[in-house]
Order: structure tokens, then sequence, then C-alpha cells
């Protein structure tokens, strides 16, 4: 048995545990899915991709970056349990304004940007740290927060009962499991992630803020593994696909395993990871195009006249029109300056 992770606040606690699985003293729960080649190459794929977005990192983008996609993450991941703040209301809320609204939702929003600021302390090993979330998440929202649920749950579409979890009594037992086996487990990250998450959904351990919670400690587990997953919002990409995500974990419990759902999140994650890669590099590149004086000449000269010609913008910068239009044409390349119109009766426009 290979420990990976390794709490260095309780390290008798987990020797003892590691030992006694060892010695076959304890039956360690394993929660049942395959590794597919689909999920081997998933896992191929985001890796590379990760290596990517690290490189961009000192981008002047990148700073700007994870302030929107915490905000996207929270909004996302309210707006699927039907939270009705649009994305302009909740940064307004980040930024300390005030905001008309549902008293509830507004008390969501502050709750979820709490939790999500402990990202870098919580543990995602640690049973009470996730309690601890629930409590701040669902505070003054459900009366049981930060304790697990007492009474029986099902998840309904209508009057048709779609999941129905485990008793009220099995929940402290089956999340005691959970833990070990996260805890215990040489799986790679992605993968634990994914089944922690379904196991979770499964158990639906709380009263309330189930699906909350779940995709919370999901991004913490990989924070642990890669620190930039603390900024990634795959909770975006969850609410644009939610139909497909509940049909997943539908199938997933039709077969008892939760491959299906390891697949889905997966590619979720690694379209998640593109889109960010595409975006920065877009704009990192705008950023670090280099002007020369001429062209910053150009540049002011179309400021002061759209409707400037390449004869005249030779004149005044006092170089011939050849070199005037291949100046030009690599500013177009690079984004700073368009061309509106046709070019006989058109202007040209300079980019912000």
């Amino acid at each position: 048995m290979t420990f990976l992770y390794w709490d260095e606040g309780n390290k008798l606690e987990n020797l003892i545990i590691v030992v006694l699985i060892t010695q076959g003293c304890i039956k360690l729960y394993t929660p049942p899915f395959e590794i597919t080649s689909k999920i081997i190459e998933l896992i191929s794929n985001i890796s590379e991709k990760i290596g990517e977005i690290n490189s961009l990192q000192d981008s002047p983008y990148h700073v700007k970056l994870r302030k929107e996609n915490r905000i996207k993450t929270i909004h996302s991941s309210l707006a699927i349990e039907n939270n009705s703040l649009s994305l302009k209301q909740i940064t307004a809320i980040i930024d300390g304004k005030r905001v008309l609204g549902n008293p509830n939702e507004i008390k969501e929003v502050k709750n979820s940007i709490q939790a999500y600021d402990l990202l870098i302390s919580l543990n995602p090993y640690k049973e009470k740290d996730l309690l601890k979330a629930h409590k701040l998440m669902m505070q003054d929202l459900v009366e049981r927060n930060g304790k697990y649920r007492i009474d029986g749950v099902g998840i309904f579409d209508g009057e048709k009962v779609v999941h129905m979890s485990p008793p009220a009594d099995r929940v402290p037992e089956l999340m005691g499991d959970l833990f070990k086996w996260l805890k215990t487990s040489d799986v790679h990250p992605l993968i634990k992630s994914c089944v922690f998450h379904y196991e979770f959904e499964f158990i639906h351990p709380f009263q309330d803020g189930n699906g909350r919670i779940g995709r919370l400690w999901q991004t913490l587990i990989l924070k642990e593994w890669k620190e930039v997953f603390a900024w990634l919002p795959v909770e975006t990409l969850v609410k644009e696909n939610q139909k497909e995500y509940y049909s997943v974990l539908g199938v997933s419990d039709s077969a008892a395993n939760s491959t299906k759902f390891i697949e889905f999140m997966l590619t979720l994650i690694l379209n998640t990871i593109e889109e960010i890669t595409k975006a920065e590099e877009k704009v990192t590149k705008k950023v670090t195009i280099k002007v020369t004086t001429n062209q910053q000449k150009i540049i002011g000269a179309i400021k002061k006249n759209p409707y400037i010609t390449q004869e005249e913008l030779a004149d005044i910068i006092g170089i011939t029109k050849k070199s005037i239009t291949a100046n030009m044409k690599k500013l177009q390349n690079s984004g700073l300056i368009k061309r509106i119109g046709a070019n006989k009766n058109g202007h040209w426009q300079v980019e912000k």
C-alpha cells in the first residue's frame, strides 16, 4: 500500500491506518470504477495543457484572469443551484458594493466567497475541514450547517425519483470510509477527485448544499495536485452542460460505478484548460507586441485623422509609401489597427 498524502497534524493516526490496512486488519472500502483508455488519454492531455498554463503565469493578464475565473466559478456553481444573481451582481458583491436582490441569494454568494477564499488553507483529506466548509457555505441558510443530515433525502425530476440517497444513519460511516480511501489510494489525483465527487453526491451527506460542496471539494483535491486548479472555472462548463452532468450521474448510478462520470468530468476539465490557454495566449501575444517608432507615429496620425491616406502618412513620417504599407500590415496583423469599410471610402481605427 502506497501512502501518498501525509497529514502532518495527524501522523500517528495516519500511521495506524496504513499499518492496519497493510496487515489486513482493516478492509478498506474501494469505490467501484474502471480506468479506460479514454481516461488515460484525457489525463495525458490535461497534464500537457497544465504545463502550458504554468508557462503563462507571468503574463500581465494572469492576475486579472484569476479574479475573473473565481467570479465565474462562484456564479456558475450557485446558478446550478438556481441562484438567479447575475455575473455583474456577484462581481459587485465581491467588490463590497450593495446589490438589490433576494436576501438568501445574496447570502449564498457571500458564503461562497468566504468558502472559496479558504481553498488555500483547507485540507482535502480531513473530514472535519469538509464539515467546516459546509458550515461556512450554508451559514444562515440551513439549520444543520456543518453537520450531516438526520433525515432521508432523494433527488427528484418533477415527481420522478432520480436518486434515493443512503439512509441518514449510514452517512457518518460512508463518509468515513470515503475519506479513508481518499487518504490512502494511490490512484491519479485527476481520477481521485472525480471519484470523490461522484461518491459524495451519491451519499448526499448534507441536508442541502451537496452540489456546491461536492464541486468545491473536487477543486480542492485537484489544487493539492496542481495549484492552478484553485482558480480554473470548471463549474462554468458544468453549468453549460448541466443536463448532461445530471444524466451522467444517473448513468453511473445505474452502472454502480463512476467510470462514465470520471470520463465526463475529465473532458470538462480538459475543455476548461484549453479555453484558458487560448484566451491567455491571445491576450499575452497582444500585450507583448513590440511597436517601432515609425509604427507609433502611424498610430498617432491615425488617431488624429482616421481617414488619412498612406501617401499622407508617408509625407508626415518621412518614409516611403512602401514602408508605410508594410508597417500598417504588421499593425493590422497584431490587432493594433483595423480597417473599417472599403479601401476607397473607409477609414482606419486604432484598437484599444
